[in-house]
């Protein structure tokens, strides 16, 4: 009998005002359990860590994924999720050997894909595999945002990773938007006019 292998798939960073949409997609192994998946916003950054790691060395195939501040200023936030989705997806094919029979994507929305798709609200509090992405992507995303702090230190995104807080506003209106920031976000928006003047 074949095994049928279902992927989760989430993201992170949809919010920020800078930086990539990263996603993460994972088929767990059930040979190989992962104990501690939950949604990764109620872990802490240390346990995010370790499952990170659990997951990349227990999963039977995952996947990251990610689309730039460019491609999210070309497409949009949304468009640009349904992208950064498929190409973790996609970069889970290469580990697995093939493409997965089904993907359960968080959220209520599926990126287009050669394979069944369900979307499942709030899916990262309901579905392991999709617990482990949401991790997989937090954590890839953060790192990210960790070495852009170590190139614009003044925006401090070590601190926010990007989101929209006071001290990042107050970074954008001094030294108004790097290359990593979503200029088509309307608070960056607003911030760029304010420096054209």
């Amino acid at each position: 009998m074949n095994v049928i292998w279902v992927c989760g798939v989430d993201e992170a960073g949809r919010g920020p005002l800078a930086g990539a949409v990263v996603a993460g997609a994972v088929v767990l192994d059930p040979e190989n359990p992962i104990s501690g998946l939950k949604d990764s916003k109620k872990l802490s950054a240390a346990k995010r860590e370790f499952l990170f790691e659990q997951i990349q060395l227990k999963a039977k195939a995952w996947g990251i994924g990610e689309a730039s501040p460019a491609e999210i200023d070309e497409i949009n936030i949304l468009q640009a999720t349904m992208l950064a989705m498929r190409r973790a997806i996609e970069d889970l094919t290469t580990r697995l050997g093939g493409w997965p029979d089904k993907a359960l994507i968080d959220g209520n929305r599926c990126p287009e894909l050669p394979i069944s798709a369900e979307a499942i609200v709030k899916g990262d509090t309901k579905e392991p595999a999709i617990s482990a992405a949401s991790i997989l992507a937090k954590v890839t995303r953060d790192h990210q945002m960790m070495a852009l702090h170590e190139l614009h230190p003044q925006y401090g995104f070590a601190q926010h990773m990007g989101y929209p807080t006071e001290a990042h506003f107050a970074a954008l209106k001094e030294f108004g938007a790097c290359d990593q920031h979503r200029r088509s976000f309307s608070p960056v928006r607003n911030v760029l006019a304010l420096h054209s003047r």
